[in-house]
């Protein structure tokens, strides 16, 4: 019952405002009868002095019994709540006008009647209530003097025992009893509209609340249209609250579609990579199986041949397992780069000497243009050496008998322009968005497809991200291909 937040406040409220209610009525009670007693005493401060002066009540130090009972009948007949006390000099109480066995105490203190006399204490002053030994009520005091010697005091108690009770007090008076009530009716309506004020206040966060559960339960492929209505730049903190949470559901829609078509094409890799490996090792096992079921019925130049493809497919299925293991290790977060200055020219000049032989086989001729200022390259020359390795077997393997593949260095400002370009057969326009992706796959339109993985262009891509460079990619068929990046030259800041 209590598990919302609308409950939970509404209880913490419930029980504030009960408590708030009864320490107001409590004080309202409490300053109520002190404001009584303050007016009751100031009302009839020279009650006493009125009574002594009226009668002798005390002649040579004893009590006159005529002129007491005479007070006592007129106070009882104008004010029956009124009680009479004759004291001595030293408090004992020498005669009253209760009814016998309700007063307590044989003696009464002096020091409150003292206070009164010498006006310098403020009202209400309270003194001993001879009826209960532990009690204190409003009283009127006069000495009685017989030629400057006091003689004993008249004491009379102002409240009686009316208003000794909380139910009396409220029995008693009208204002009380209506002060209570508005009270308490005042406090009931600041109840209900406390509770319908937190009700609508609250409303926003349970539909909030209500969008969340419902997201939840469509398994997070769509959020609710009504997050819409929350605006960040209300000074609202539920506002605030449901348009986080808007941005927060559209980004985990996003990032479910991205990881559901990431896993799908992850799967078509994965798929792609084992067609790749099973390729070349059904093609070594084959050979292989053949070698040995013809052991002795092969001549020597078929044994080679055999032998010869064994071996190209063994290095195939090297070089496909080696770009994996190359591209897990450029993708982990602790790669690093070394940078380090170095001459581009002798890097392409070597890497040019070192393709030179498979292209003279393909009669494909292999050259430089090389700016003869070209600066320093700052980079990781083992890294960038693996990209022009990787651009340059691709345009070897695409690029026909007769072709050309050049590779330009071209100095600017803070940056060397690289550009390898081949006359091979190009790339058909609808892949050359995807060439770099490792879950693509290019459509089969390309001459001399095979013995590629096509994680090479990727691994290409990832180097020269570490580099904080891109590549570009520019093709036409049966014209050729160009890539292009950009590296950072040397520099005494470098």
């Amino acid at each position: 019952m209590f598990k919302t937040l609308y409950c939970k406040l509404a209880a913490v409220l419930v029980g504030l405002f009960c408590v708030i209610g009864v320490l107001y009525i409590l004080l309202t009670l409490y300053t109520t009868r002190m404001y009584f007693q303050e007016v009751n005493q100031k009302l009839n401060r020279t009650l006493a002095q009125h009574l002594v002066s009226e009668k002798i009540l005390m002649k040579d130090g004893r009590v006159d019994e005529a002129a007491i009972q005479d007070i006592f009948h007129m106070l009882m007949i104008v004010n029956p709540g009124i009680e009479v006390y004759l004291l001595d000099p030293n408090g004992r109480i020498l005669a009253f006008s209760a009814p016998p066995g309700k007063v307590k105490r044989q003696k009464v203190s002096l020091k409150p009647l003292k206070r009164f006399l010498e006006g310098t204490s403020s009202f209400p002053v309270l003194g001993d209530d001879p009826r209960d030994p532990e009690l204190e009520k409003v009283f009127s005091a006069a000495p009685i003097s017989v030629k400057g010697n006091i003689q004993g005091y008249v004491y009379v108690i102002l409240g009686g025992e009316e208003f000794d009770t909380v139910a009396q007090m409220i029995r008693g008076s009208y204002i009380i009893r209506l002060s209570v009530w508005a009270a308490a009716g005042g406090l009931l309506f600041a109840l209900l509209a406390s509770l319908l004020l937190f009700n609508r206040m609250t409303q926003r966060l349970r539909r909030l609340t209500t969008a969340m559960e419902t997201f939840r339960q469509r398994e997070f492929s769509e959020p609710p249209a009504f997050l819409s209505r929350f605006r960040a730049d209300s000074g609202n903190e539920i506002d605030r609250l449901g348009s986080i949470f808007m941005h927060m559901a559209d980004r985990i829609v996003l990032q479910i579609k991205e990881l559901k078509k990431v896993d799908t094409l992850r799967r078509e890799l994965v798929t792609n990579i084992a067609h790749d490996l099973r390729t070349p090792l059904t093609s070594l096992q084959g050979y292989l199986e053949t070698l040995l079921l013809k052991e002795g019925g092969l001549t020597t130049e078929e044994q080679r041949n055999y032998l010869t493809t064994a071996i190209k497919r063994s290095e195939q299925l090297g070089k496909l397992v080696s770009e994996l293991f190359e591209l897990a290790k450029l993708d982990s977060p602790d790669v690093q780069v070394r940078f380090e200055s170095f001459s581009l020219d002798e890097l392409i000049r070597d890497i040019l000497q070192k393709f030179q032989l498979t292209a003279g086989k393909k009669k494909v001729k292999l050259q430089t243009n090389v700016a003869e200022n070209l600066p320093l390259a700052f980079a990781d020359i083992g890294l960038i050496e693996r990209v022009l390795d990787n651009l340059i077997e691709n345009a070897l393997r695409y690029t026909p008998e007769d072709g050309s593949i050049t590779v330009t260095a071209v100095p600017g400002n803070e940056r060397t322009t690289v550009r390898v370009s081949d006359t091979g057969s190009g790339i058909q326009p609808e892949d050359i968005p995807h060439l770099f992706d490792r879950y693509y796959r290019m459509s089969k339109s390309r001459p001399d497809s095979s013995g590629g993985s096509g994680l090479g262009l990727v691994i290409v891509k990832r180097i020269l991200e570490l580099h904080g460079s891109d590549i570009q990619v520019k093709s036409a068929i049966n014209i050729g291909t160009t890539f292009t990046f950009t590296l950072s030259a040397y520099t005494t800041q470098s």
